[in-house]
C-alpha cells in the first residue's frame, strides 16, 4: 500500500476557519497537537476562546441567512461535490489522523470512506424534509413545513476524528442550517485540512472550524446564537454540554460512552464467539470506541472454550507505528489516556482478575515513547470490580461467567449507560427475547461492531439523547412550523 507524504499532507494553516477565511485566535494563544506514537510536535493549533467564539457564531449567522434559502437539490449538489472531494483526499486525510490521534492509518482510510457515505447519503434525503397537511374543512388550508434551525455546534471526539467532521457536518448543512465544527483538541488536525479543502464551496461562514479546548466548546454550547449543540464524548462532558446549553434552552443530541455488553448463549460455536469478542472490542484502535463491547458475558458450558481461543484470536493485533500501512493496531491518543488506562488495568490485577493476554505497556520494537498499550483480556471479573463498571476506553475487556439468565440480563442493565449490545444465540427466540430486554440503544444479533448506513444509532440512559445515522438525525437540525390559511376571510 503505498500513502502520500504526511508534511505534504498536514494543514497549512492551523488558525479558526470562519467566514471563509483564516482568523488569528483573539487571545494569540496556541498550542502544540502532538503524535502520540512518539510525542513529536506536529503543528501548533489555535487555542480559540469565548471571543473568538462570538465572532465565528456571527459570521455562522451570516452565512446561515444565506444557505438556508439555497434550493434544496443545489444543497445536494454541492453536498456531493465535497463528498467526492473527501474521496479524493482521504488516504491524506486518513494518514493525517493516524499520526494525529493514533489510530492506524488502514483503519482510517476506512473512516473517509464512511465520511464521503454519509456526505452522499444526506445529500440525497434533501427532498424528504416534508410536511403535512391537516384537514380544516372547505374554506381553510393547514399544513405544517420543516425550516433549518439556524447555527449548528458540533462538539468532536478524538477516536475518528476525520469521519466525525466530515460526516457529521453533512446532515446540518442538508437540512440548510450552518455548522461550527469543534475538533478534539487532542486531534485537530484532520478537520483543519478539511477546511483548506471545502474553501469556497459553500457560502462564507457556512462551514466553520473554531479548534481549541473546554472554554471553546463551552463558548459554544451555551451561545445564544447557536440553535442546536452536539457533542460525541465521555457522559461527564455530556453533562456539562446539556448544563451550558439549557441557559438558552437549545436542543442537544449527545452521544456519550458506553460499557457495552455481549452475551453469549450455550449453543453458540465458541470460535465464533472468541472471533466476536475481538471483534466488538475494536482493539484496532485500542478500544477507543464508545461503542466497544468490552464486557463479555460468557454461559458456563463455552466460558472455558472461548477462553481458551482468545490468545491466538487476538494475536493479529500488534502495536506499531500509526501510519505504517501494516499496523493493525495504534497508540492510544494521549499520555494523560494512557496513564488512565494503565490505571484501570493495575486495578483488575489488584482485584483479583486474571490477565489471559495482554496487561501491559508495550515499548519495545522501536514503540519507546509512545503510547502503546498490549490488547488486554482479563477472566475471573467480578460485577463489583471498576472495569466491570466503568467505561475504560482502551484496549481493556472484561469477561464474565453466567448461568441464570434473569441474574445475568440484571447485571447487564445494572450500569447507568445503555448504548450498544451484542447477543450471541442460534436460537432467534431465544436472541429476539433477550435484544427485547436489555436496555441499549443498538442491539446486534449474531453480528457487532458494524454501523448501517440509515439504520439509527444512539444510546440510552447516560449514553445520550437523540439519533444518528439515519433519516431521524436529518430531521432532527430541523424545527417544524404550522402555517393556517383562511380561505374565505379575505
Amino acid at each position: 500500500m503505498t500513502q502520500p507524504d504526511l508534511k505534504e499532507c498536514l494543514p497549512k494553516r492551523c488558525d479558526i476557519y470562519s467566514g471563509g477565511a483564516w482568523q488569528t485566535p483573539i487571545s494569540g494563544r496556541y498550542s502544540d497537537t502532538l503524535n502520540p506514537a512518539n510525542g513529536a510536535v506536529l503543528a501548533s493549533v489555535a487555542e480559540a476562546g469565548t471571543e473568538d467564539a462570538d465572532a465565528v457564531v456571527a459570521r455562522a449567522r451570516k452565512g446561515f441567512l444565506e444557505w438556508r434559502d439555497v434550493v434544496p437539490l443545489e444543497r445536494a449538489r454541492i453536498l456531493k461535490e465535497v463528498a467526492a472531494l473527501l474521496r479524493r483526499h482521504g488516504d491524506e486525510l486518513a494518514l493525517i489522523d493516524a499520526a494525529n490521534c493514533g489510530n492506524p492509518y488502514t483503519e482510517m482510510r476506512g473512516d473517509a470512506t464512511i465520511a464521503a457515505a454519509q456526505m452522499d447519503f444526506f445529500a440525497g434525503l434533501v427532498t424528504e424534509m416534508k410536511g403535512d397537511t391537516i384537514p380544516m374543512g372547505p374554506d381553510r388550508v393547514n399544513m405544517t413545513t420543516r425550516e433549518p434551525l439556524g447555527v449548528v455546534a458540533r462538539i468532536l471526539a478524538f477516536n475518528h476524528p476525520f469521519m466525525f467532521c466530515g460526516g457529521k457536518m453533512a446532515a446540518p448543512l442538508a437540512a440548510g442550517n450552518a455548522v461550527i465544527i469543534k475538533p478534539p483538541v487532542q486531534a485537530p488536525l484532520s478537520a483543519l485540512r478539511l477546511a483548506e479543502l471545502v474553501d469556497g464551496h459553500f457560502p462564507d461562514g457556512v462551514f466553520s472550524v473554531l479548534p481549541g479546548g473546554t472554554e471553546a466548546g463551552a463558548a459554544l454550547a451555551g451561545h445564544p446564537g447557536v440553535a442546536k449543540v452536539t457533542l460525541i464524548g465521555s457522559v461527564a462532558a455530556g453533562k456539562a454540554v446539556m448544563r451550558s446549553a439549557s441557559e438558552t434552552l437549545k436542543p442537544v443530541l449527545l452521544e456519550l460512552g458506553g460499557k457495552n455488553a455481549l452475551i453469549a448463549y450455550s449453543d453458540c460455536d465458541p470460535d465464533k464467539i472468541a472471533d466476536a469478542i475481538v471483534a466488538g472490542m475494536n482493539f484496532g484502535w485500542c478500544g477507543q470506541s464508545c461503542g466497544s463491547t468490552s464486557r463479555a458475558f460468557l454461559h458456563d458450558d463455552l466460558h472455558d472454550a472461548v477462553i481458551s481461543k482468545l490468545p491466538e484470536k487476538i494475536a493479529r493485533y500488534t502495536p506499531g507505528i500509526p501510519t505504517d500501512p501494516s499496523t493493525t493496531m495504534g497508540a492510544l491518543v494521549s499520555r494523560e489516556h494512557f496513564d488512565r488506562v494503565m490505571s484501570y488495568i493495575e486495578s483488575a490485577k489488584s482485584d483479583g482478575a486474571r490477565a489471559v493476554t495482554g496487561g501491559h505497556a508495550v515499548s519495545d520494537g522501536g514503540l519507546a515513547g509512545g503510547c502503546f498499550i498490549a490488547p488486554t483480556i482479563f477472566a475471573d471479573v467480578t460485577p463489583d470490580m471498576r472495569i466491570a463498571r466503568e467505561e475504560i476506553f482502551g484496549p481493556v475487556l472484561a469477561v464474565r461467567r453466567w448461568n441464570n439468565e434473569a441474574a445475568m440480563l440484571e447485571e447487564v442493565n445494572g450500569l447507568d449507560v445503555g448504548l450498544t449490545c451484542a447477543i450471541w444465540s442460534r436460537d432467534l427466540a431465544t436472541a429476539h427475547r433477550a435484544a427485547n430486554r436489555v436496555e441499549a440503544g443498538f442491539v446486534w444479533i449474531n453480528e457487532v461492531g458494524r454501523h448501517f448506513l440509515g439504520a439509527p444509532f444512539g444510546g440510552v440512559k447516560q449514553s445520550g439523547i437523540g439519533r444518528e445515522e439515519g433519516i431521524g438525525e436529518l430531521i432532527s437540525f430541523t424545527h417544524e412550523k404550522n402555517i393556517h390559511i383562511n380561505l374565505a376571510g379575505q
